[in-house]
């Protein structure tokens, strides 16, 4: 693999995994929604 390939096989895998981290950190700070729009039961 040439130099330029390992460059953005780099990049790609942190922002692949970066996501995921960001991701499950986001759910771990805010779990459940607190506050449901109005509508959507019983139409």
């Amino acid at each position: 693999m040439s130099a330029i390939a390992i460059l953005f096989l780099v990049i790609a895998a942190v922002v692949v995994w970066g996501g995921l981290l960001a991701s499950i950190g986001f759910l771990a700070a805010r779990p459940e929604v607190a506050e449901y729009p109005e509508g959507g039961e019983g139409d």
